[in-house]
């Protein structure tokens, strides 16, 4: 898996200061991002997190490039709906015998499981190939397709959703590999805004679990803003 952050809102934490001062000031836009002192950012960014008003975090994206995770991972990533995606397409990317999978840690540990999770990988690549040779589009050959083949996708998230996506997704109920790729997502976040993100991630960090009966039963580690 490797995730690279390609880009984000320059100065995130000002832009979301200037969008909230915005609402309350004489001056415009441009004035108060220009102006404003560091403290004041701070101030405002305090009332931000602790009023809970996040609409105005939604003035500041991130944009990721996501290569070798499965489309298991990706059937999941989707259903944020309020991130964009442009994901490898399997209907005109064409596959040969150097189709990569991923393979989830609880198989590779196994010996018996290893076996079965290559065997029918080996099949499927087989018929997939055999499919291709007989003519058939590669949209309708992909049909043979694991949900363990690699994909590459780019994702674009405002702060807002991105803090939704680490609450649910660095949370250790959350599926193995989306949790590993939400914590290196949060790990390249953190530094350019390192306020807004300080106590990113699961709902436990922060306090409770909010999963009641269905919690890990781990201990939470609260994280305190500088």
């Amino acid at each position: 898996m490797q995730v690279e952050l390609l880009y984000h809102t320059p100065d995130p934490e000002r832009a979301i200061a200037t969008a909230a001062r915005l609402c309350y000031a004489p001056v415009g836009a441009k004035e108060l991002m220009e102006t404003m002192p560091p403290e004041r950012v701070s101030s405002v960014l305090t009332t931000i997190m602790k009023s809970g008003h996040f609409s105005t975090l939604e003035h500041a994206s991130y944009t990721f490039a996501i290569d070798g995770v499965s489309r298991a991972l990706t059937h999941q990533l989707v259903r944020h709906r309020l991130a964009s995606f442009n994901q490898q397409s399997q209907r005109y990317v064409k596959f040969g015998a150097d189709l990569e999978v991923v393979k989830p840690a609880t198989i590779a540990e196994s010996d018996e499981a290893n076996a079965v999770f290559d065997g029918i990988i080996e099949a499927t690549k087989a018929a997939y190939a055999e499919l291709m040779e007989l003519g058939i589009p590669a949209e309708d050959a992909r049909y043979v397709l694991p949900n363990a083949a690699e994909t590459k996708i780019v994702v674009t998230m405002n702060v807002r959703e991105l803090l939704h996506f680490f609450e649910v997704r660095c949370c250790n109920r959350a599926q193995r590999e989306i949790r590993e790729m939400a914590h290196r997502m949060l790990e390249l976040v953190r530094p350019t805004a390192p306020f807004v993100f300080a106590d990113a991630g699961a709902g436990c960090v922060r306090g409770a679990c909010p999963e009641g009966k269905m919690a890990c039963g781990m201990p939470f580690e609260r994280v305190t803003r500088d």
